[in-house]
């Protein structure tokens, strides 16, 4: 499921598939996305690059070209590799860059950047 928060400029995603849980925010306001995967609980964060991902306002349309076309190829599908090394707890410094959304998100889980 995914939900626009367009007045906090935040983009919830919750994928419910068993081992492959997993829970992303896109926070436009901080330049910034985390997935917390359980089956490994840990938070991958990365950078919002303009020319991969899709602006807030694109999003909705997106997810909802997707969900009604599922057989039509798109060329907006965003897709991340993550390959971590080591990781870390988050500290004060790294909530205020990353927002609140994303410490309610990782409080507590190894950081892969």
């Amino acid at each position: 499921t995914m939900t626009i928060h367009n007045e906090e400029h935040i983009v919830d995603v919750h994928v419910r598939s068993g081992i492959y849980s997993s829970d992303t925010i896109f926070d436009y306001t901080h330049g910034y996305i985390a997935t917390r995967l359980f089956s490994r609980n840990a938070c991958f964060i990365m950078k919002i690059k303009k020319e991969f991902i899709p602006e807030l306002h694109e999003i909705g349309h997106l997810a909802f070209e997707r969900e009604t076309m599922k057989d039509v190829y798109s060329p907006n599908n965003v897709w991340a590799q993550f390959q971590p090394g080591s990781s870390r707890l988050g500290n004060f410094k790294d909530w205020i860059l990353y927002g609140k959304h994303i410490e309610h998100l990782c409080t507590g889980l190894p950081l892969y950047q």
